[in-house]
């Protein structure tokens, strides 16, 4: 039996709690007790979440053992430092179990404890970019659900959570139960790791006309070179120029930006099923099928057949 633990401390997100559902309906599909869950806290009793519901825990000692390990952070993170005997706990526990979820801003959590030093990970989009400065060892990717980085795993926002702990079943029981574990729970399907919070080029907002244009030009031509240099003729500018005034409005360089573009319309045209891989890879400027799959495993840490995969049973479902 697998055992899992729930780390709870005072204003803990009450939607955490929402993700043991998860590992019951895994037990109900796969007709036998796969999963034990049990709610801990330093102190055990009652504690209390940051809507004012309050839920029943055991307290953590010496003994206190789980082949996982939940943690939820709380509602806003910026202001909030968790107490060294927390640290503590998580530091001892992480070591003897398989692995640990941060869910949502437990991340957080986690990098104080940590345990997140030279690891690949994700959290609310919201709060991505100040636990990167936070923790400049930890290598933040806030345009991911969830992101597996040998024992550690992190979500994006609570409902990401839920991915989380799917991918979790999945890792333990294999494809088919994760999925039938999402068609009961109404879910409409799993979604990967690899999926964005929300459009990363929704971030891109140019001052000047120019830039604009640019990136224009870029979407409607996603096939064709899409140099800086080519760029910058369309919008009448030297090549430094261009590079320089696109940089400072968008915080990207040109390349970046069109990996950006390529990447989010590739993904999108492989979730909708329309057209073979090679197409996608044709119209979206990369090179082959091969060369496809090589950057959407190392930007999104998933492969375009995966995607296709869960957006063909998610239509099924």
């Amino acid at each position: 039996m697998h055992r899992i633990g729930y780390f709870l401390t005072d204003g803990f997100q009450v939607m955490a709690l929402g993700t043991q559902s998860v590992f019951e309906f895994a037990n109900v599909v796969a007709k036998e007790q796969v999963y034990q869950v049990t709610n801990y806290s330093l102190r055990g009793g009652v504690v209390t979440s940051s809507i004012g519901a309050s839920v029943n825990t055991q307290s953590v000692t010496s003994e206190s053992r789980a082949d996982t390990w939940m943690v939820s952070g709380i509602v806003d993170p910026i202001g909030h430092v968790s107490t060294a005997e927390e640290l503590d706990f998580l530091k001892r526990a992480a070591g003897q179990a398989q692995r640990v979820g941060g869910m949502c801003t437990g991340a957080f959590v986690l990098a104080q404890a940590g345990l997140l030093e030279g690891k690949k990970v994700t959290t609310h989009w919201a709060y991505a970019s100040i636990l990167k400065d936070r923790f400049p060892g930890t290598f933040v990717e806030p345009d991911s659900i969830f992101i597996n980085d040998g024992a550690i795993w992190t979500s994006a926002g609570l409902s990401a959570a839920m991915d989380l702990a799917l991918g979790m079943v999945e890792k333990d029981l294999g494809h088919g139960v994760a999925n039938r574990v999402a068609k009961v729970l109404v879910m409409y399907h799993r979604r990967s790791g690899g999926q964005s919070q929300h459009s990363e080029m929704l971030n891109i907002a140019p001052k000047s006309d120019r830039v604009q244009v640019a990136l224009d030009y870029a979407r409607a031509h996603l096939s064709d070179d899409l140099s800086a240099e080519v760029l910058a003729r369309t919008v009448h500018l030297s090549e430094r120029q261009f590079r320089r005034v696109f940089l400072s409005e968008t915080g990207l360089s040109p390349a970046k930006a069109v990996e950006q573009l390529r990447l989010e319309t590739a993904r999108n045209m492989i979730q909708r099923g329309q057209h073979s891989l090679e197409i996608i890879a044709r119209e979206t400027g990369f090179r082959d099928r091969r060369h496809l799959r090589e950057v959407f495993v190392r930007k999104l840490g998933v492969s375009p057949q995966s995607l296709r995969r869960e957006a063909r049973e998610g239509d099924t479902d």
